[in-house]
């Protein structure tokens, strides 16, 4: 099962997964979040991971 991450020490904060994905990514105070879910039932996840600016997001 593949599950999202959100790489702290990457992301922004932009707040563009969780516009293109609510039901995986929410936005913390400092950085987004993922979910504890698998990506293959959420096929926004994977345009959430392609849309981040600076690739803070993966699928493991």
């Amino acid at each position: 099962m593949a599950k999202p991450k959100v790489d702290p020490d990457l992301c922004i904060a932009c707040g563009l997964c969780e516009q293109i994905c609510p039901d995986v990514f929410e936005m913390g105070d400092d950085v987004a979040y993922a979910k504890d879910v698998n990506c293959e039932d959420y096929p926004c996840c994977d345009e959430a991971r392609e849309s981040c600016p600076v690739e803070a997001i993966t699928c493991e």
